[in-house]
């Protein structure tokens, strides 16, 4: 009888029979740019998001796609009955002979926890598990209390990268994946690093004042310069244009930079391209409550990963070549004390600063003379990053990765301690689940500790490198635990758009510690967008994950309004400052960010179809090309020689409507397929894999520009670089080229058009207009 329905399901059901069509217009030049919207006559239901939801239910009551069709035709029906009649025979008699097997195969019915349906059927090789038993079992192994011993257990003075310590907390971390009865495996490399010179010292000469700081900033070039101080804000881009329009002389000066809102490595490559010849940043007191002395630390590499194994993993036996990251800065960089910096300030001369900077000191003059010098080591260490897996039950190839920065300047409470505990403690949680609460997870989930995190995200990206081929089809996921407390007030998320549904609906699941509220309540109020989400920075260590890998990516924590947390980079990152920083609300802020982290981990293994949004993309992309779109008609009315008149967008503007195309064919293959198939789900859930993957461009270099995310990465190959290639057009920037144009614009078209090829799947179903 089982044969019998299986087999008229699939005639019934089998295959997807129509889909919602987006066709961009051939007219999009100009003002009169529109999208016109063609829905396919057949279509009996609205799909939202990407057809993964609670509105999933194989069981509904729509008259399959083939009876309709057929049922619109009297002369058919003798054949339809004939044929059932036929087919229910063969299969009874198929069932009566085949004996009855006790152990089912496992199916793919859709993984939601649905209101009118209280109980899911299980499977026999992965039991579905509710989803609020999930939920409240994790809950219920995560409390406050627990947290105190670990995080005792895991602080440490002196963790540096490759140190001692470093390596004893390692250690720590495997006996634990082990103690939980987790497949465990450790991950060796030999990285460069740049550290402060062993004997001798960094120094700064200003007027005849020599100061001598004990921070620095790893890989920075080496020398000796002399240059006019110039104050230069935050040494953002509007900060060095400000300069240039009073006519300032910005080359080989020496910018003076507060440290904040960018990070050091930008704010270095911004000097550089003004033809500056060092940077002094110091932490500034409207931004952090410090002491004068306090010293910083930190890196100026525009990028992750050893700098000088750019693009290829820093193994032992790997046959290093002659190569440096072109990240690197060929300037000098140094970080001072807020007391060296104010001693500065104070005896500048030049331009009165600009009063939204502060409007209380000079800016500096050529003849404001000072003397750099840096003196950096580079050395060779040996890190390790640790890992331990849970095994998926169905697809346990495929996994979620959920890991945390070991490693420290300094205590680095708040830095990795506190990360490198909800690590430990999900793991514990998790593996409890698995053993003893009957919780089987169709996929794998796998926890690592990376090391050299303070040096610009090295181990993880070392990792990414040495196994990006696997990894990309694989990994489907990267949940980040680094710096998820930095204060209490505020609640920030970094996240690939097609995770911001998953991250919306457990914000709305999961409650504060103490019960009061959810996360969305108290936090997203009326506005998700401005009051939660947030784009990627660049030293986010799950940047390079979606950036450099493809894999969707998820950063969080909570924060103290818009300021960041002012013990970051430094010595004094401890317990005692962040329990000032919180109200001593620690152990009950870490049990709430394990649980939002674990509900989403958990919910991205327990469903069948992974909860990613693919038609989130689409609007961004949209977006882009309208903009580029408009520039381009704008450049060429207004200023007409600056482009060749065969130059058009409209190919871009065809990749667009691919990519719209094969996203709402994908949200109606899964209303349309029959989802009790568990290769095809494997198949969908691929498809949604290959969405972040697609949209690095296979024409960047990783050395040139490791960040090849064309939506989201960073370099000439992204939408955002066009968009300003363009306003340089119009400015006479003396960089800007209108044959380099027509290059990057052809590139980032085959981008968009090659996602939306594989996001279609099987290439027969390709369906575009290029």
């Amino acid at each position: 009888m089982d044969q019998a329905r299986s087999t008229i399901s699939k005639i019934f059901n089998g295959e997807p029979h129509s889909y919602t069509r987006f066709n961009l217009t051939q007219n999009m030049e100009g003002d009169n740019s529109q999208v016109e919207m063609k829905l396919s006559s057949d279509m009996d239901e609205e799909v939202g998001g990407n057809g993964v939801g609670d509105h999933l239910n194989h069981n509904s009551n729509r008259k399959p796609r083939v009876a309709e069709k057929l049922g619109r035709k009297p002369k058919n029906l003798c054949f339809i009955i004939a044929a059932t009649v036929l087919l229910f025979g063969i299969g009874f008699c198929i069932g009566y002979l085949v004996p009855d097997k006790k152990d089912v195969a496992p199916t793919c019915e859709a993984s939601v926890n649905r209101v009118s349906e209280p109980f899911e059927r299980e499977t026999g090789a992965a039991p579905l598990m509710d989803w609020e038993v999930v939920k409240n079992l994790l809950a219920k192994k995560l409390s406050a209390t627990k947290f105190e011993p670990v995080f005792r257990e895991f602080s440490v003075v002196d963790h540096r990268a490759g140190s001692k310590g470093d390596e004893s907390l390692a250690r720590k971390v495997l006996a634990k994946f082990k103690g939980y009865g987790m497949n465990t495996w450790t991950d060796e490399h030999f990285i460069k690093v740049q550290d402060p010179p062993a004997s001798g010292s960094n120094k700064l000469v200003f007027k005849g004042t020599e100061e001598r700081p004990k921070g620095f900033l790893s890989y920075s070039a080496n020398g000796t310069v002399t240059g006019g101080v110039l104050y230069a804000f935050y040494g953002q881009e509007s900060a060095y244009q400000l300069l240039r329009d009073r006519s300032i002389n910005l080359t080989d000066r020496v910018m003076l930079i507060r440290a904040g809102r960018i990070s050091f490595a930008e704010k270095v490559a911004n000097a550089a391209k003004m033809g500056a010849s060092a940077v002094l940043i110091y932490p500034d007191r409207d931004d952090y409550s410090i002491e004068d002395s306090m010293q910083l630390f930190g890196h100026v590499h525009m990028g992750s990963g050893d700098p000088y194994t750019p693009g290829f993993p820093s193994f032992n036996h790997t046959q290093f070549p002659p190569v440096q990251s072109s990240g690197l800065p060929k300037i000098l960089a140094q970080s001072i004390t807020l007391g060296m910096a104010t001693n500065i300030r104070r005896q500048l001369g030049g331009h009165n600063e600009p009063e939204t900077w502060g409007g209380s000191y000079k800016l500096g003059e050529e003849n404001d003379a000072i003397t750099v010098e840096v003196n950096n080591v580079l050395a060779e260490k040996k890190i390790h990053n640790v890992f331990g897996v849970i095994k998926g039950f169905v697809d346990a190839d495929r996994y979620v990765v959920i890991g945390a920065q070991r490693d420290a300047w300094g205590a680095g409470f708040a830095t990795s301690t506190v990360g490198t505990s909800l690590l430990v403690e999900l793991a514990r949680s998790i593996s409890d689940m698995v053993k003893n609460d009957g919780f089987k997870p169709r996929r794998s989930i796998v926890f690592a500790s990376w090391s050299a995190g303070e040096y610009g995200s090295v181990g993880a990206t070392e990792w990414l490198e040495g196994y990006l081929s696997s990894l990309s089809m694989k990994a489907f996921s990267y949940i980040n635990l680094d710096r998820v407390i930095k204060g209490s007030s505020g609640f920030k998320v970094s996240a690939s758009p097609l995770m911001h549904g998953l991250v919306e609906s457990a914000m709305k699941k999961v409650n504060l510690s103490d019960g009061s509220a959810t996360l969305y309540s108290q936090f997203v109020k009326s506005d998700m967008e401005s009051n939660v989400l947030e784009p990627f920075k660049v030293d986010d260590a799950a940047y390079p994950f979606l950036a450099f890998s493809g894999i969707p990516s998820v950063s969080f924590g909570f924060t103290t309004g818009n300021s960041d947390y002012p013990y970051f980079g430094t010595e004094l990152d401890t317990r005692e400052k962040l329990n000032v920083a919180t109200g001593n609300r620690v152990p009950r802020l870490a049990e709430t960010a394990a649980r939002f982290a674990g509900h989403m981990v958990l919910r991205l293994v327990h469903d069948h179809l992974l909860r990613m949004d693919v038609m989130k993309y689409n609007n961004i992309i949209r977006t882009h090309v309208v903009q580029i779109n408009n520039q381009v008609y704008s450049v060429k009315k207004r200023q007409p020689q600056l482009l060749p008149k065969a130059l058009t967008v409209q190919w871009l503007i065809s990749a667009a409507g691919s990519y719209s195309r094969a996203a709402q064919r994908l949200v109606t293959d899964i209303q349309n397929s029959d989802l009790e198939d568990i290769e095809m789900c494997r198949i969908i859930n691929d498809r949604i894999m290959a969405v972040e993957r697609n949209l690095l461009s296979p024409y960047a270099s990783p050395r040139d520009s490791p960040f090849r995310h064309i939506m989201l990465g960073s370099g000439p190959h992204t939408l955002r670089a066009l968009s300003n290639h363009l306003d340089g057009l119009k400015n006479d920037h003396p960089e800007s080229d209108a044959d380099l144009f027509r290059n990057q614009l052809a590139m980032a078209t085959w981008t968009v058009q090659g996602c939306a090829n594989s996001l279609v799947g099987d290439i027969w179903s390709l369906d575009n207009e290029i």
